[in-house]
């Protein structure tokens, strides 16, 4: 069971679980992104090759793989309340939480609000969250997502 102070950690004011974000420097993905690049080694010759050897046009979409791939492997964010986010420029909720001294949206008095920044389809899912959050506890909530993707 995590503490409360570890899941402030992971989950955001929004309560998007930063930890399975993919620009999360200590998530899953960069993770196995970076095991995968280093288990391809040197692949970019094979691919060129596999594309006629093994009549496997495929192969000529390595290039753009390898650049997701790399982006994946190297991204540096440190979660939303430990860094700015690396995903949504125009969020409001971190500082709008500061502002009004709560760890999470539901805890405010003006929410729902319009305050977030968000576009119609993650209001949508920032809404349904923080009603899961506030109806079920915080702990809880986590520990029903944690080891969910976030996509």
């Amino acid at each position: 069971m995590n503490s409360y102070s570890e899941i402030l950690n992971k989950l955001g004011p929004c309560g998007l679980n930063c930890s399975k974000c993919f620009a999360f420097a200590n998530g899953d993905i960069k993770e196995l992104s970076s095991e995968l690049k280093k288990s391809l080694g040197n692949f970019d010759i094979y691919a060129e090759r596999f594309i006629e050897l093994l009549n496997k046009p495929v192969f000529k979409k390595f290039p753009d793989f390898k650049v997701m791939l790399n982006h994946f492997a190297t991204v540096k964010c440190k979660g939303c309340r430990n860094d700015e986010c690396k995903l949504f420029s125009a969020c409001k909720v971190k500082q709008c939480s500061k502002d009004h001294n709560v760890d999470f949206c539901f805890q405010c008095a003006e929410f729902p609000c319009n305050k977030h920044g968000f576009d119609e389809h993650l209001a949508k899912r920032w809404i349904t969250i923080q009603n899961k959050m506030e109806d079920n506890g915080v702990e809880v909530y986590y520990n029903e997502i944690r080891d969910l993707p976030r996509y």
